[in-house]
């Protein structure tokens, strides 16, 4: 039987190993166990928010429309601001669960000591956490964050900052700033609600026909994109990555998925 002071060297010297086991790579040390626990803590605790906010967004929805139901529009029309900016919160959150997942599955470019540089492959996601990491309210995000900044070299976060060659892309960016919505938006959000829940609204009654409500959304998707990027443009905030038709039709159907789960909400 080992003493007890031989058995507590034993344990001090494997704690030692253990905490020597780590990727020596590009600027400093990267401890490997620390990147992935953080990484996988990342992805639950997202989808959990994502669970939490849209229950709440859901209790909302519900209290919105008894506020329609009793002709107080106004307060409506300043109420669901609230819910337009959570439900675009919750696929910033969604987004950032994907890119997680996508550095936890690519960790071996990370740790690859070969590469000096970050690769093509990992910049998107690991600049837009990096770059999200501000606004979403995870610690483990920012120790993300940190590990990668220790990797690279903090000239990383100048390359964030200036988003050098246009790597984070619009849907992040736009999703990360905090401005008030369209007024068409905040029209189709009242229709989709007064609809869902069978309550009076004025809005409905501008619809001229069933393609109005889909015209309106895609006017309202260009301007929140279009005007968010001429500012850019002309101010010293991360500049926005071009997006292609593709990746407006991805926004608008994000938008039209929404609208769908309200029309599947109980009706009160």
């Amino acid at each position: 039987m080992i003493p007890p002071v031989l058995d507590s060297i034993s344990q001090r010297k494997s704690y030692t190993k253990k905490r020597t086991m780590t990727s020596q790579a590009g600027h400093g040390l990267i401890n490997t166990a620390r990147l992935k626990t953080s990484l996988k803590m990342a992805i639950s605790k997202l989808k959990f928010a994502q669970d939490k906010k849209s229950a709440l967004n859901k209790q909302l929805r519900r209290q919105l429309a008894d506020t329609l139901r009793q002709g107080k529009e106004t307060s409506a029309t300043i109420r669901v601001e609230n819910i337009i900016r959570d439900d675009i919160y919750v696929e910033l959150l969604e987004y950032l669960e994907l890119y997680c997942e996508l550095l936890l599955t690519r960790i071996s470019l990370i740790l690859d000591p070969a590469r000096a540089e970050i690769d093509d492959g990992l910049k998107e996601a690991a600049y837009s956490v990096i770059y999200a990491s501000q606004y979403a309210d995870l610690r483990e995000l920012n120790i993300i964050k940190e590990i990668l900044i220790s990797r690279y070299g903090p000239e990383l976060i100048h390359e964030v900052s200036t988003n050098e060659g246009n790597v984070i892309p619009d849907r992040i960016i736009t999703r990360c700033k905090i401005e008030p919505p369209s007024e068409k938006l905040v029209t189709l959000y009242l229709c989709e609600i007064a609809k869902a829940y069978k309550v009076p609204y004025s809005g409905l009654q501008s619809e001229s026909d069933p393609e109005s409500i889909e015209r309106d959304t895609e006017s309202a998707e260009q301007n929140d994109t279009g005007d968010s990027t001429e500012k850019d443009n002309n101010s010293t905030e991360v500049k926005p990555a071009p997006e292609t038709q593709g990746k407006k039709v991805d926004d608008f159907d994000s938008l039209k998925a929404r609208f769908a789960a309200l029309k599947g909400a109980p009706k009160s």
